[in-house]
């Protein structure tokens, strides 16, 4: 038996010292033994193994009490109950966001004038898959239709199968014909569906990843959902606002202020995701909301072909100008082109216009 202090087993188990006194005081991970003078806990080198699986069952949310019983089973029944566990997150996820949707429904209604209602909307877009300069092959797809906007960008060399199987996955729902809260409640659990395709395109021991950042419509109603880095941005009343967060390393550190946002778009890692379809072990946690759209209203799918070359200012200079959308798409290419075209380049120009 080896025995290691609290803070050595903590850094060995990438825990907090804190948490393995919590693990402690409910009966989970007791350690092998206490010094009865100073109460000072150490553990066994060999318990560092169901140190690290309360570690990963805390990760995806797991409950104290259930992890208990996880960590009493074979690991065949233990992997059963975990699938378990999130199968019954993944419903509980899509029953919340059907009710934030109504609420939100709800809510952007009370906000409408009776102007607004007396006239329906419709869809003029363009789009442009561009595979640059810096690429030998293009991993990004793009997807357009009266219901659909979509933009993936796949990763690890082998990226083009799990863009495509993504954004498969979302079509679907095109045919859906239901309020668009319910099609966001779908789009939560639907995102699992595109995770399972994306990695069945897995190749020997490639496994690859993409984003996916998409908009479906029902009227005026916008379901998004969003993972990775690819950006949704909007152009309404003349101003530009991105709608979408990256999920890449480098935001994260301009979240908890140890990088300017200036310092993360120079960053030889700001291409690092944190969160991808079948990127990694961790269940999938997308970006979901649901927005109203108005006439006039500009939308921008892109993936980081695009943005992280051209500055929001000349995205914006682009967008605001008065052509449809083909030449503002054709625009926005040559703009990255100009930049050097480093990487695949996807985008899609959207209008909503009113229809009498």
């Amino acid at each position: 038996m080896r025995l290691l202090t609290i803070g050595a087993f903590a850094r060995a188990a990438r825990l907090t010292p804190k948490a393995l006194r919590l693990y402690d005081e409910v009966g989970l991970l007791p350690p092998a033994a206490v010094d009865p003078e100073s109460g000072y806990r150490f553990y066994d080198e060999e318990q560092l193994a169901h140190a690290r699986l309360i570690s990963q069952l805390r990760r995806i949310g797991m409950p104290l009490a259930d992890i208990r019983s996880v960590c009493e089973l074979e690991p065949d029944a233990a992997a059963r109950a975990v699938t378990a566990y999130w199968q019954q997150v993944t419903a509980d996820t899509a029953t919340r966001a059907h009710h934030v949707a109504r609420l939100v429904e709800h809510l952007s209604r009370e906000g409408v004038t009776m102007s607004d209602t007396n006239f329906s909307l419709t869809v003029r877009y363009a789009v442009r898959c561009d595979p640059g300069l810096g690429r030998d092959s293009n991993e990004d797809v793009v997807y357009a239709s009266e219901r659909l906007l979509a933009v993936a960008d796949g990763t690890r060399g082998a990226g083009a199968a799990a863009s495509t199987a993504a954004i498969d996955a979302l079509k679907p729902l095109e045919l859906v014909d239901k309020p668009a809260v319910d099609l966001l409640a779908m789009l939560a659990v639907t995102i699992n569906d595109a995770d399972r395709a994306v990695r069945s395109t897995s190749t020997g021991d490639t496994q690859p990843a993409t984003t996916v950042t998409a908009m479906l419509r029902r009227g005026s109603q916008l379901a998004l959902v969003h993972i990775g880095d690819t950006r949704v941005y909007l152009l309404r009343g003349g101003e530009l606002s991105q709608l979408t967060q990256d999920h890449t390393w480098v935001q994260s550190q301009v979240d908890h202020a140890k990088l300017s946002p200036d310092q993360a778009a120079a960053h030889p890692q700001r291409a690092l995701l944190t969160r991808a379809l079948g990127g990694g072990s961790q269940p999938i946690e997308a970006d979901l909301a649901l927005r109203t759209a108005q006439a006039g209203d500009r939308y921008l799918l892109c993936s980081d072909g695009l943005s992280a070359v051209v500055s929001r200012s000349d995205l914006h200079t682009a967008l605001a100008g008065t052509g449809e959308p083909e030449p503002t798409v054709q625009r926005l290419i040559d703009l990255a082109y100009a930049a050097g075209a480093p990487d695949n380049i996807a985008c899609i120009v959207a209008d909503i216009i009113a229809a009498a």
